[in-house]
């Protein structure tokens, strides 16, 4: 099937919206979604008792798809399996620009009926070029136009990072963690079992939109790992990619194809590819947000000497052997350094050999002029400071302080800037966020944890380092 972007633009910024099906039985739950939606919304529903609830939430009801009067961006179906050929044609009648099928119960579940129902949907969408997401997938979540996956979703903004995803729950529960992060979406898709269009559409798609600075992908398997690789190829040499993959034990291979069907790919194979291609890849959630929170804020990051201030004792200890073990350097400083820092630097049980242990203590001339210090020694590429969230109990003023020091270096630095948010359980989580937005606000990436900055700074190297080896 040809592959149409204007299609796919109008799907994920529609001006006019039908969902197909919606009932009782969740609770109205996609029209529910789509309360936030800027543009027109219609609801398509046959049984009288149910229209009735689907008035009370001031939807306007067709009992046909032809019925509507305006011509439909995307169709949200979430008809049984079963039904899903009717509505298709009606798609395909009214010349829906892209069709998401919710339903499940295709080629997932290993029967020859489920087999079989997939099969005459791929015939029947690629029959009449109409584009269709899924089966079995939570579709498309753009918070800009308050088109959204679930209620629980975000909207009124936008950010610069697309993400692709085979599954639903993974793409709903990215997106509300990466947002708690700092990460806003600027394009979402969960696309299922990919029956017509699958990962490498989406890609391609997404690599083309110049809102979209970074793309994180959650995949499973796919049916043309040629096309994938020529478009990974294609997209990693513009803009990051980053990739986790399920399926890497024989457990979670077994999984997949109860889930999307999909034809997993041996890890070893799939390791060599995303490394040719020049993109990402991560092991965990957590590893994903990470490393896209690093490619988005940092500038191109172009070594691997690391300086950090802001810990205390043992925090400065643990800092280095994290750092140093993830395959990053913290060296000594030039002497030119250690000479200005003991100009000044007398904190009792402090110490300004790299990391900087400043103790939390320290005042606001000093720790400006600590970071001064770091910024300008030219044995140092990377800056970072650590922030401990327990300090807004204590002293606000000191957290504020930190976060001035660093929005200043950033500002006047060519330098990478990244800060490590630190919280203990007892810690209240909305300072936390409140230092990560207003940091991440001004262009410096937050991360909860040292082991996580010093991943997330390690692969940021590594697509840079990657990229220029392409290049050449």
């Amino acid at each position: 099937m040809k592959i149409d972007f204007s299609r796919l633009e109008m799907a994920f910024t529609p001006q006019r919206v039908a969902v197909v099906g919606d009932s009782k039985r969740n609770n109205f739950g996609w029209l529910r979604a789509q309360s936030t939606f800027t543009g027109k919304l219609y609801s398509v529903q046959v049984n009288p008792e149910t229209i009735e609830g689907i008035k009370a939430l001031g939807v306007e009801n067709y009992t046909s798809l032809m019925d509507i009067p305006e011509a439909i961006d995307l169709a949200i179906v979430a008809v049984p399996r079963t039904a899903i050929p009717d509505v298709l044609e009606d798609c395909i009648r009214k010349n829906v620009a892209a069709v998401h099928l919710f339903a499940a119960g295709f080629a997932e579940t290993n029967t020859a009926e489920g087999k079989e129902l997939e099969r005459q949907l791929a015939e029947q969408a690629e029959r009449a070029n109409l584009h269709v997401i899924g089966p079995n997938c939570f579709g498309i979540f753009n918070p800009e136009v308050g088109l959204r996956q679930s209620e629980e979703q975000y909207t009124g903004g936008s950010g610069s990072v697309g993400f692709i995803s085979q599954s639903g729950n993974i793409a709903l529960s990215f997106s509300l963690e990466a947002h708690l992060q700092g990460i806003d979406l600027n394009k979402s898709v969960s696309f299922g079992n990919g029956v017509v269009l699958d990962s490498p559409d989406y890609l391609e798609y997404f690599g083309q939109d110049s809102e979209i600075k970074a793309i994180g992908m959650y995949l499973e398997g796919v049916k043309d790992g040629k096309r994938l690789l020529k478009v990974l190829k294609e997209v990693a040499a513009r803009k990051p990619v980053v990739i986790l993959k399920g399926g890497r034990t024989e457990v979670g291979r077994r999984a997949i194809a109860s889930h999307t069907a999909s034809l997993a790919m041996p890890d070893a194979i799939w390791n060599a590819v995303v490394k040719q291609c020049g993109a990402i890849k991560v092991s965990r959630m957590e590893e994903l947000a990470d490393a896209l929170t690093a490619l988005v804020y940092l500038p191109p990051v172009l070594g691997d000497r690391v300086a950090i201030a802001g810990g205390s004792g043992g925090q400065s200890v643990a800092m280095a052997d994290l750092f140093v073990e993830t395959g990053l350097i913290l060296p000594p400083l030039t002497q030119k350094s250690y000479d200005e820092f003991a100009s000044f630097f007398s904190l009792v049980g402090g110490s300004y050999v790299n990391p900087v242990d400043t103790g939390g203590t320290v005042s606001s001339k000093e720790i400006r002029r600590i970071m001064e210090i770091l910024e300008r020694d030219a044995s140092i590429d990377n800056l970072a400071l650590m922030i401990n969230t327990r300090w807004v109990r204590r002293d606000v003023k000191q957290v504020k302080l930190y976060m001035d020091v660093l929005i200043e270096t950033r500002k006047r630095s060519s330098k990478p800037v990244m800060a490590i948010v630190h919280s203990s359980v007892t810690d209240d989580a909305s300072d936390t966020i409140e230092v990560t937005r207003t940091l991440q606000e001004n262009g410096i990436p937050s991360f909860p944890s040292i082991e996580r900055a010093a991943f997330a700074l390690k692969k940021a190297l590594d697509y840079y380092n990657r990229k220029r080896s392409i290049s050449t």
